[in-house]
């Protein structure tokens, strides 16, 4: 009975293979090997490249006008800020119609007639300290609600001028968009 170790009659002998068949490249063709654009050069790569950003620019602005934390900006992330906007999209504010008030002024000084001028630049300023009083009112509101919501100790800081800054702005054009409708403040 045969060894493992012994050959048989019916297996061919086996001779190793010199080297490895086939030359050593030189060290020039491994470099020309490796070599490749650092940015893909070709139509289709750059097309690729673009439709690929697109895709994502469009899911962060998407994600951001919904209000996922992911997306927002730091300014806008977290839960306090969150109940803070649900909090201003919740109600109605003088102040979200200064940009209206102002076009308003900005064509009542285009008519030739100064009292007409006079007037609606006045105007303009009672309604402009209106706007202030209740971007004030508000922002107080919603630092004395949140510290009851969320404990005095652990209040942001910045949720007064948060609050004001968005009750500036129209509500269509507010972002994150609006989570709220109006009269449904938040608990």
């Amino acid at each position: 009975m045969p060894t493992p170790s012994s050959p048989t009659n019916d297996d061919a002998p086996q001779t190793p293979a010199a080297g490895k068949g086939r030359a050593t490249p030189t060290r020039a063709e491994r470099e020309a090997a490796r070599r490749r654009p650092l940015v893909a050069n070709t139509k289709e790569a750059r097309a690729a490249a673009k439709a690929e950003l697109q895709a994502r620019r469009e899911r962060a602005r998407i994600g951001m006008e919904n209000g996922e934390d992911k997306y927002l900006p730091p300014r806008d992330k977290g839960p306090q800020r969150r109940w803070v906007r649900d909090y201003v999209d919740a109600g109605w504010h003088i102040s979200e119609w200064v940009m209206a008030a102002m076009l308003i002024v900005i064509i009542a000084a285009i008519i030739p007639v100064p009292e007409v001028q006079y007037w609606s630049m006045l105007g303009l300023w009672a309604y402009m300290l209106l706007a202030i009083g209740d971007m004030v009112l508000l922002g107080l509101r919603v630092k004395r609600k949140a510290a009851a919501k969320f404990g005095a100790e652990r209040r942001e800081k910045g949720l007064g001028w948060y609050a004001a800054m968005r009750a500036l702005q129209m509500r269509f054009m507010r972002l994150p968009k609006p989570q709220v409708k109006r009269g449904q403040y938040p608990a």
